[in-house]
């Protein structure tokens, strides 16, 4: 898996000050996406142990609220493996801290993927130009949906944050 950076002290993904990693690879092809140059699985650098490191690194300051994944897209079929282990490596060694992964799949298109054992909060579907929101709150098109993933799986019915 590659990724195009590691962003620290952001408050524009996710609720409170979040370190983003912002992975290679998208299927969707959103027209007028924020971040097509993430879209081919190549560009960017490997993901590697010294930017696990990095991470972790942010994740131990009491200040931080969680991991955000995003891209590209964390969720497409060729970062599955890997995202999934760093989701089970933050739970472990972080478990006060919550990760939240922006996808353009829907939640019901992956709502068997283990991967949302892990996560806390999911914002899901493409980005649809013509449904852009000027004030987004954690997305950028009203048919994303900003999912409670724990209450939604305890439940077994969509549960929003907003």
């Amino acid at each position: 898996m590659n990724y195009h950076n590691i962003t620290k002290c952001d408050l524009k993904n996710g609720e409170g000050i979040r370190v983003v990693l912002w992975v290679s690879h998208c299927e969707h092809y959103c027209t007028n996406c924020h971040n097509p140059q993430t879209w081919n699985e190549e560009s960017g650098i490997l993901f590697d142990e010294y930017a696990k490191n990095e991470i972790f690194e942010e994740l131990e300051k009491d200040y931080v609220s969680g991991l955000t994944l995003s891209g590209g897209d964390p969720l497409s079929t060729i970062n599955r493996e890997e995202i999934l282990q760093l989701l089970k490596d933050v739970k472990k060694f972080y478990p006060n801290k919550n990760i939240w992964c922006y996808t353009g799949y829907n939640y019901e298109e992956i709502k068997d993927l283990e991967h949302l054992n892990y996560i806390d909060v999911l914002v899901d579907g493409r980005f649809v130009e013509s449904l852009s929101t000027p004030t987004p709150m954690w997305r950028g098109s009203y048919n994303q949906r900003v999912i409670d993933i724990k209450e939604t799986l305890t439940k077994n019915k969509i549960s929003l944050v907003c």
